[in-house]
């Protein structure tokens, strides 16, 4: 086997494996905090804490707009920000197939470091295993991430209410369309990248226009259709969503026309789903407007008592109809 690929004898524990953590982990990673210890020992701020984890499998491994290293910082860095948290501290586990190629792994290693920084996240600590050839598809990677939740912040999936508008942070389901044009089955080519983002900036530049938002989550898995029906259980009440005004990538589009999908069943993985009461809407999409990440940001809809359970679709001439609520197997599959 190459000696620029990745070999068994890298997840023994030995020489190689130090090596491997050496050059390729440490250098990318290396901090204050970052140990060779069992556990890293961490000065926490006091208030509360959001804990989360989240595992990474995705297929290529690498598309247009990033790849799992940076995917696997942003997930757990937006899933902190969706409860108001500012991220602090991450871990992260490898399990990586035999003969992986090194130069790919650190090139991972290498936008996870760029993502955290740009997050302002640290990386302290993590795990490396090497399984068999076939055993896993290239690389995957768990990450676990800690932060402090703001003050202010008191969000959950539990708190939407009546009256609330829905806002998106940009246009949907890039990232799903993105993966699928890479694995290149349908032979149909299309300028869509991945909308892949660290978010904690542009939840933090919300909180600081307004003090009121009830539901902050980010569309990955299942995308903004998903999302949405599983707030409206959660909080047991009623979606209206106006097609017009959900933003839609044009060559995205194009794919889900020809393939018959759902933009709104589509994956993201740099965008959020907003529930806040209607008087703060315009002000928090003002806000928005601003950002790196969340120019094209929108209202697309609002909270009702009625059809409780159910997401609405108003259409462009004027009718209503349920959105079908997503069962079975999401395509494409993502991880």
């Amino acid at each position: 086997m190459s000696e620029n690929t990745v070999t068994l004898a890298h997840g023994a524990g030995g020489k190689q494996t130090s090596e491997l953590i050496e050059k390729v982990f440490k250098a990318h990673f290396s901090n204050p905090e970052f140990t060779a210890d069992d556990a890293a020992v961490l000065n926490m701020e006091e208030g509360r804490l959001a804990f989360t984890t989240d595992g990474f499998i995705v297929s290529p491994f690498e598309f247009n707009g990033g790849n799992i290293g940076k995917l696997s910082i942003c997930g757990t860095v937006n899933d902190l920000a969706c409860m108001g948290a500012k991220p602090l501290y991450m871990t992260c586990a490898f399990v990586i197939e035999e003969g992986f190629s090194l130069d790919k792994l650190e090139e991972i290693a290498a936008a996870m470091e760029k993502t955290a920084k740009e997050a302002g996240v640290k990386i302290v600590a993590g795990d490396t295993k090497v399984a068999g050839k076939g055993q896993v598809d290239k690389v995957f990677i768990t990450t676990t991430g800690i932060g402090r939740i703001m003050d202010k912040a008191h969000t959950s999936g539990k708190f939407a209410k009546p009256g609330d508008a829905i806002i998106v942070t940009g246009d949907v389901g890039r990232h799903g369309c993105t993966i699928l044009l890479a694995r290149d089955e349908f032979g149909i080519e299309a300028d869509v990248s991945s909308d892949c983002a660290p978010l904690w900036g542009t939840v933090e530049s919300m909180f600081e226009a307004v003090d009121d938002i009830h539901v902050i989550r980010d569309a990955t898995r299942g995308g903004v259709g998903t999302v949405l029906y599983e707030i409206a259980e959660q909080s047991n009440v009623g979606i209206t969503l106006d097609r017009e005004s959900i933003p839609v990538d044009d060559g995205v589009r194009g794919v889900c026309g020809m393939l018959g999908l759902e933009p709104l069943y589509l994956a993201c993985e740099g965008r959020l789903v907003i529930f806040a009461p209607e008087s703060e809407a315009e002000k928090i999409v003002e806000t928005l407007k601003k950002g790196k990440y969340s120019q094209n940001a929108a209202i697309i809809g609002k909270v009702t008592e009625d059809n409780k359970g159910k997401v609405i679709m108003e259409t462009e001439i004027g009718s209503k109809t349920v959105l079908p609520q997503p069962g079975g197997e999401l395509l494409p599959r993502i991880c």
